[in-house]
């Protein structure tokens, strides 16, 4: 045999062995994890960051499908309605629908969310949707789900520090839930 031939032997078996080793060595998902849905339920409490909004309250359903043990998709409506803080204003209630992405980050309880979508004004006359995004954290277990979050709703109407309106109302919340396995 050629000494070129033997070295492209070589070469060849190297990067067989190489692939070979790299195929095998990619891991296996978890045999006893069911991938499934969760149903969760809960009460939101939050303070309004733009006037003339100050309160906030509301209900919501999440649906989740969780991907992996540790990251999931969701689906999430329910009710909100943002109290005004002077008496002659009208509150704001509205219907949030988002989607979103949870992932898991730390002993699989604490987690991390984003979600868009849109909310649906259905009170007092107001005939408005706005985006809505939402950034949360949170912990939760087999039944309970306690999360902090932000959301901004970029079409509602607040009023300005100089007395004038402009769009953009957020507010910071806590959600308490029970989930369960569907």
């Amino acid at each position: 045999m050629k000494t070129t031939t033997k070295i492209k032997t070589l070469l060849v078996l190297a990067i067989a062995t190489f692939f070979s080793n790299t195929t095998s060595a990619q891991d296996t998902p978890a045999t006893n994890y069911d991938q499934g849905f969760r149903l969760g339920v809960g009460l939101n409490a939050g303070y309004a960051v733009n006037d003339p909004y100050k309160l906030a309250l509301g209900a919501d359903a999440r649906l989740q499908y969780d991907l992996t043990k540790r990251y999931s998709l969701t689906l999430t409506t329910g009710f909100t309605n943002l109290f005004v803080s002077e008496a002659d204003g009208s509150d704001l209630g509205f219907i949030p629908a988002k989607a979103g992405f949870k992932a898991f980050v730390w002993n699989d309880q604490f987690y991390l969310m984003g979600e868009a979508g849109a909310a649906f004004a259905v009170t007092n006359g107001y005939n408005k949707t706005s985006l809505l995004l939402a950034p949360s954290i949170g912990y939760a277990t087999k039944y309970v789900d306690i999360s902090l979050r932000y959301e901004h709703y970029s079409d509602f109407a607040k009023v300005n520090n100089d007395g004038t309106t402009g769009k953009g109302v957020g507010q910071a919340a806590v959600r308490l839930a029970y989930g369960f396995q569907l």
